[in-house]
């Protein structure tokens, strides 16, 4: 199965088989790892073919060294595109990666663009910080504000880069909102759908230009790796994949092996992850010892009604405030059994933090809270363990709030 007969099927069988049957070598039912950095030629004649071949081709018959492909990796290209229906997938060394060179290579000095404020923290950084050096300028609305959205638009305003749902808030966004107000101005759209994965929600059929993914979280799936993917179509993918073998951000043919088999199992755990994340984001609003709980799942969160109309499920991560402070907080962090303190998600091990402190430690806690970040906010992020002993492990460590 190629990514050119995988249309029309669940990114639970995509995940499965999409992207292998080509590179199966020695009757091998997995895609081996073909660990070499340098690939051979015959002869002279047979180098000069290839040149000639790849002055047409974005993705050649063969490699020639180990940063503009690799066989493994290209399967695993092969099966992200697959699950997002998507033409073309770019793997990269990180989900920043994949971020920043998108941003890189989509902008230019004098360019300008426009980010929601939830975004995650390190892109924001990227954003105002670095690419503010060279002459892109970047202006950030608050998410849901969809007219201050079109009216940030300027002359140069080359693109709306955004994430749904967020972190950790969890805010989703309008997609026929989003890319109508971007296609009414000519600009291109970019989603980071690392919490959304293509399980639940696939931005591309609403007509998004390219989605980001951190493979690190969901997609990998076992914390274990770094990775990150742009999704997209050809067009739009193919001077990233340029680019990358000038800037280097490549993955290794054994992470791609990693995400190869990590995938195989990302459908039963996106089911177990959803159920997780809705049972016990449902105890917690229960419970007395719980001010507020944000996950697009309950009623109560701001973006239900998109959530409900748009996605699948609603993911792993539950982002809450104990009815305490800080401190309060913290012990219930500790007194936790199943859930490691960790500043990631998406695998099979339940993770816990307090935002402030892993990701917010060297701000003003007047500008976190500006953003929402309350020393009392708890991110879970929850992995594939029984729901039960969840429960039973969240009910004994409040108890000590």
């Amino acid at each position: 199965m190629t990514t050119n007969d995988t249309h029309g099927i669940t990114p639970q069988t995509a995940a499965v088989h999409a992207g292998e049957a080509p590179f199966v070598a020695h009757h091998s039912l997995t895609v081996p790892i073909v660990q070499t950095s340098a690939y051979t030629f015959a002869n002279t004649d047979a180098l000069i073919a290839y040149q000639e071949d790849r002055m047409f081709w974005d993705v050649p018959e063969r490699v020639e060294y180990g940063r503009y492909g690799n066989p493994t990796l290209y399967a695993a290209q092969a099966k992200l595109a697959a699950l997002e229906d998507a033409d073309d997938a770019l793997l990269v060394s990180s989900g920043m990666a994949a971020i920043t060179t998108t941003l890189l290579i989509l902008l230019s000095q004098g360019d300008h663009f426009i980010i929601t404020e939830d975004c995650y923290r390190r892109t924001r950084i990227f954003c105002h910080s670095f690419l503010a050096r060279y002459g892109i300028a970047c202006t950030t609305v608050k998410p849901g504000d969809y007219a201050s959205m079109e009216a940030a638009i300027r002359p140069h305003t080359k693109l709306i880069f955004s994430e749904s749902p967020t972190n950790p808030l969890l805010r989703c966004l309008d997609y026929p909102r989003l890319v109508q107000i971007a296609r009414d101005h000519g600009l291109k759209t970019v989603i980071d759908g690392t919490f959304g994965t293509p399980y639940n929600i696939r931005p591309l059929d609403y007509g998004v230009d390219l989605v980001i993914h951190s493979v690190t979280k969901y997609l990998a799936g076992h914390n274990d790796l770094l990775a990150g993917c742009v999704v997209g179509s050809f067009d739009t993918i193919a001077p990233l994949r340029q680019a990358q073998g000038v800037m280097g951000a490549v993955v290794d043919p054994h992470t791609a092996f990693l995400i190869l088999r990590g995938l195989k199992t990302f459908g039963p755990r996106m089911a177990q992850h959803n159920a997780n994340g809705m049972a016990v984001a449902q105890f917690l609003e229960d419970h007395p010892k719980v001010r507020r709980v944000w996950y697009p799942g309950l009623a109560s969160h701001p973006d239900h009604a998109l959530a409900l109309d748009s996605m699948r499920g609603y993911g792993g991560v539950v982002s809450f405030e104990v009815e305490s402070d800080g401190a309060g907080a913290s012990r219930f962090i500790d007194a936790l059994r199943i859930p490691q303190i960790a500043p990631s998600l998406g695998g099979v091990e339940s993770l816990v933090e307090q935002p402030y402190i892993i990701s917010y430690y060297d701000m003003a806690p007047e500008d976190r809270l500006a953003l929402g970040i309350r020393d009392e906010l708890v991110r879970l992020a929850l992995g594939v363990e029984d729901t039960g002993d969840l429960i039973a492990d969240l009910a004994q460590a409040l108890d000590k709030v």
